[in-house]
């Protein structure tokens, strides 16, 4: 009896202290996971490389940190950066007047003669979605520019972030081998289903980030160009914009490119409208049918559906890390399910 409150009492001390101790961690979760991230993608690279280094293991993981440092995390800072300041210039000159979007939408009010004549013979009227239009793409580039500017305007914090991250992804780097095992040893639900999932969280990181983020940028980088090609006001901060739309699945960079070309298409500028719709489902649309399958594959094992339900729910709930940890949190969902199927209602 003795012996059993010991335990209990140790088990509940045990929560209460990990508890406490997530807590302190909590405001520094995104820098945690995007360095548990990145030792994830590059693992790979390290234990091939790690014959070669022998025992000096502060050497290798500072190799690979920097060669991940000037593959993937500078590209995305500059990303970052950029986005910032695009925003504070488009904020800045919406506020000062020097972009009027008032007198911007009324442009081209009026549709080709050919499709006029239509719409009067039917009888349709387009000042009410017109207005609605206008009024929408007023809120969404005030929201936008908003956004990035209160990003700039939270510079120090996202450096300070960035540095932990780089200084905890070189120890994941280094001891990620040992804390792997150590993790193992430690989680009580028994080694050959721990093993199991950790290669299943593994999988999915690799497959989601690597993926997404190439095809985000390849559809952000086509999407920004026709915008620029189009002359639409802010074209770099819209290509951002669509970079960071492309990791929602199946959706997209249209979140953006759909309603501008609405927009063109309501207010008159017939072939531009026409012009960004067949550009977007034609090239843009294209890139993600065909990259994506090639890069993710079916690595995470899950239906579309329940990849694009689980990465809009992780983005509502936990923000730009939710489109890992919604994926992430799905597949464990569908393996401790499976597990449980299998070894407990078999057949």
């Amino acid at each position: 009896m003795q012996n059993k409150l010991a335990q209990g009492s140790f088990l509940l001390s045990l929560i209460i202290v990990t508890l406490l101790f997530g807590w302190i961690l909590q405001p520094f979760s995104g820098a945690i996971l995007w360095a548990a991230v990145t030792a994830v993608l590059f693992y790979p690279l390290q234990r091939r490389w790690a014959p070669r280094f022998g025992e000096r293991k502060n050497l290798l993981a500072f190799t690979v940190l920097s060669l991940s440092t000037i593959i993937v995390i500078l590209p995305l800072l500059a990303l970052v950066v950029t986005l910032a300041q695009e925003g504070a210039n488009l904020y800045q000159k919406v506020q000062s007047g020097e972009i009027d979007l008032s007198n911007y939408l009324d442009l081209g009010s009026r549709l080709p003669a050919s499709l006029q004549s239509i719409v009067d013979r039917f009888g349709i009227d387009l000042k009410g979605p017109r207005q609605m239009v206008k009024e929408a793409s007023v809120q969404a580039t005030h929201y936008f520019a908003n956004q990035a500017l209160s990003f700039g305007q939270n510079t120090a914090q996202f450096f300070v972030a960035f540095a932990l991250m780089l200084y905890l992804t070189f120890f994941f780097l280094r001891d990620g081998a040992v804390l792997v095992r150590l993790l193992v040893r430690a989680l009580p639900l028994g080694d050959a289903r721990e093993i199991l999932l950790l290669h299943k969280i593994s999988e999915v990181v690799s497959a989601t980030v690597r993926g997404n983020f190439v095809v985000a940028l390849v559809q952000g980088t086509l999407g920004g160009l026709i915008f620029w090609i189009l002359d639409i006001e802010a074209a770099l901060l819209w290509g951002v914009t669509m970079v960071f739309a492309s990791l929602i699945p199946s959706v997209g960079a249209a979140l953006i490119w759909g309603p501008v070309a609405i927009y063109f298409l309501l207010t008159g500028a017939f072939w531009p409208g026409v012009i960004l719709i067949g550009f977007g489902a034609g090239v843009i649309g294209l890139v993600d049918n065909l990259l994506r399958p090639i890069l993710v594959g079916r690595s995470t094992r899950m239906p579309d559906y329940l990849v694009l339900v689980s990465t809009l729910g992780g983005i509502s709930i936990f923000g730009l890390n939710g489109f890992v940890l919604g994926p992430l949190i799905a597949v464990l969902f569908i393996s401790f399910w499976g597990l449980f199927i299998r070894e407990f209602n078999p057949a």
